[in-house]
């Protein structure tokens, strides 16, 4: 089976507003005040916590890794508990997701989001069934852009890695699926999506109504 596979956050969904709410909440308790704002920083909220709580830090001066650590946990709690307030589909997304079902290709989802913290969401917005598979940062021991969270994706969802295709936001998606050996698609909708294109993808997603043809013409129809 040929199989679709999505990055999460920047991909699908915005999630930027509910992972800053989460990273200011760890400022204020450093007693920093909000540190990140939405207009600047929602596409580094996509690269992750740990990512925010650097660049928050160096913002303010107050940057070592350990303060990094200490506050990551604290960044996760506070994030599973408002998961869902801002967060929203890109236009097209789950109409996309469906088409591609209704077509007989595998779906599923790899994403950098801790595998629980990816269940709870798509369940919480009422959609997880619609993906066959999710591996997250700590389902296997490796992570993207290692190749073989994609390649687990796709076997878990039904398909063969080889027949694949990743639909991604970001450099760390580009280079999971080159070194995985197939195709990839990037999202210039998000917030770094002025970059995509330089990162060379095998083709660029300017709205979700256009990637049933663009999976066709990378990986061939389903049946």
């Amino acid at each position: 089976m040929r199989t679709v596979i999505f990055d999460l956050d920047g991909t699908l969904a915005d999630t930027s507003g509910d992972l800053l709410a989460a990273a200011n909440h760890c400022f204020r308790h450093m007693g920093h005040g909000d540190v990140l704002v939405h207009t600047e920083d929602a596409g580094v909220a996509l690269r992750g916590g740990r990512m925010m709580l650097t660049h928050g830090l160096k913002r303010v001066g107050a940057y070592d890794d350990a303060t990094v650590q200490t506050y990551y946990p604290m960044l996760l709690e506070a994030y599973a508990k408002d998961i869902d307030t801002h967060t929203h589909f890109y236009p097209g997304a789950l109409g996309a997701v469906e088409e591609l079902r209704s077509a007989g290709y595998g779906v599923g989802i790899c994403t950098n989001k801790p595998e629980a913290l990816a269940h709870q969401l798509l369940t919480k917005l009422g959609v997880r069934d619609q993906f066959a598979s999710l591996v997250g940062a700590d389902t296997l021991p490796v992570r993207k852009p290692d190749p073989e969270p994609l390649r687990e994706a796709a076997r878990r969802a039904g398909g063969h890695p080889d027949l694949c295709v990743l639909i991604g936001d970001s450099d760390t998606d580009r280079n999971t699926a080159r070194a995985a050996g197939v195709p990839s698609v990037l999202v210039t909708f998000g917030p770094s999506g002025e970059d995509m294109a330089a990162l060379e993808p095998e083709a660029l997603l300017h709205h979700f109504d256009d990637l049933p043809d663009v999976v066709a013409q990378l990986i061939g129809v389903a049946a």
